[in-house]
């Protein structure tokens, strides 16, 4: 049997991170994310976080009227998140924690201690067509309240392992990661992964047949400073794809 297809999400937050370091229009997160789906990406990713620090309103307006691809929101589980999901309809939102204080998004969503919080959003999104996924840590008891809200997909976090040192540490985390997947599909969610991941640590994570998207944004934005975007994602494939041929093996 042949590899499973993995699919690359392109996380374009952090051109507008460049752009709102000085304000102005330049350089443009739209026109990343269309350079992004011209160089092969599967879809395109961008967090509206309530302060919006960097993909603004205006970015998920173009996004949503020129993007030819999936748009996957990222954002929090409050009304004014959702009113702007409900008007845009994007192909996925993907509900994250979100604290002001943090630089990124540093674990995933306490799904057991947010039930009935979260539980009217799930079902909102989806009753409007939207695909809901969880941001989640790996862990298996998270992943089955995500089943229990109705969302039919989860995305683990994968910091953990991209912060590990190499050896036994990390052998450790990526053990962690190939246990959720699995779980994951054995209950029947849709597994995706991301945070933290380079062309050094995304083989392992893409050799895990039972995830089926890998969501990369802020080692391929700084990449892409050095070797141009379409060659940062040309090269992400690749590893990627080196990978996925390795775990089926």
């Amino acid at each position: 049997m042949g590899a499973k297809p993995l699919r690359l999400g392109v996380n374009i937050d952090h051109v507008a991170t460049v752009r709102n370091a000085r304000g102005g229009d330049n350089p443009c997160p739209v026109r990343a994310a269309l350079l992004a789906v011209h160089a092969g990406a599967d879809g395109i990713t961008a967090h509206l976080r309530e302060d919006r620090r960097h993909i603004r309103d205006e970015d998920i307006d173009r996004l949503m009227a020129e993007l030819h691809k999936p748009l996957n929101l990222e954002m929090a589980a409050t009304e004014e998140m959702l009113a702007i999901a409900l008007r845009h309809r994007p192909h996925a939102v993907c509900l994250v924690p979100e604290k002001r204080e943090e630089r990124t998004t540093e674990g995933g969503l306490d799904v057991i201690g947010n039930h009935a919080h979260l539980r009217p959003y799930v079902a909102r999104l989806a009753d409007a067509g939207i695909r809901v996924s969880i941001f989640i840590g790996a862990e298996p008891d998270q992943l089955d309240a995500a089943r229990d809200l109705g969302a039919p997909v989860v995305e683990l976090h994968t910091g953990a392992y991209a912060d590990a040192a190499k050896g036994a540490a990390r052998d450790a985390e990526l053990a962690r990661l190939v246990k959720a997947a699995a779980h994951a599909a054995a209950i029947g969610l849709e597994c995706h992964a991301g945070h933290g991941l380079t062309f050094d640590n995304v083989g392992p994570v893409a050799a895990i047949q039972s995830i089926v998207e890998l969501n990369i944004g802020h080692f391929m934005m700084g990449e892409a400073i050095f070797i141009g975007l379409p060659a940062t994602i040309a090269e992400m494939r690749a590893r990627m794809d080196a990978g996925r041929r390795a775990g089926a093996a």
